[in-house]
């Protein structure tokens, strides 16, 4: 109710505090972030499992070229190469790594006498390369003599024949054979 007007009631009007002096609402409390420490171990666990796999591929391929790759170091290396790959293994594609632009003819020839022979004793032979001797005709030019040995069992008696060749070889970016006949 409201006092008649012109009373001396005085009117107090109600005590409220300025503005300035009210407390700050108090903050709504911070959400805390949710600890991140799973997925930065898991991030550098990643991180390392990956550079592990790149570092095995990339030695991996480095180890498969030097292992596939044919070792034309020097003159009589070719040719055992050579030799090994035409005459033992009888891989043709691996013996024309190591020649200076075609298969050897003689070889070719010898590899045919060995298998018609094996045909006909009902052997395989045992070829060994021996005694090989390099002669260097300059830098970039070597001639390279070799005996070839060819070893069976024939009818249970071990056989071996001889026969000294002589190689050409140059060197074109790794030595290289460019021609063989046998050695008179």
């Amino acid at each position: 109710m409201q006092p008649p007007a012109g009373s001396q009631v005085s009117r107090v009007p109600a005590q409220r505090p300025p503005s300035d002096h009210l407390a700050p609402p108090s903050p709504a409390p911070v959400p805390e972030r949710p600890r991140r420490r799973l997925r930065t171990v898991l991030t550098v666990v990643t991180s390392v499992v990956v550079a592990l796999c790149l570092g095995g591929v990339a030695a991996g391929y480095v180890l498969y070229n030097r292992a596939a790759a044919p070792d034309r170091g020097s003159p009589d290396v070719a040719v055992v190469n050579y030799l090994q790959a035409a005459l033992v293994s009888r891989d043709q594609n691996r013996a024309l790594l190591f020649t200076c632009g075609g298969p050897l003819q003689s070889i070719d020839d010898l590899r045919t006498q060995v298998e018609r022979r094996e045909r006909e004793l009902g052997t395989s032979f045992s070829i060994n390369i021996e005694n090989i001797v390099v002669v260097m005709n300059g830098s970039s030019a070597a001639t390279v003599t070799a005996v070839i040995r060819r070893s069976a069992s024939v009818d249970g008696v071990q056989q071996s024949l001889t026969d000294p060749w002589r190689f050409e070889a140059q060197d074109r970016n790794g030595w290289r054979v460019c021609a063989g006949a046998p050695a008179s």
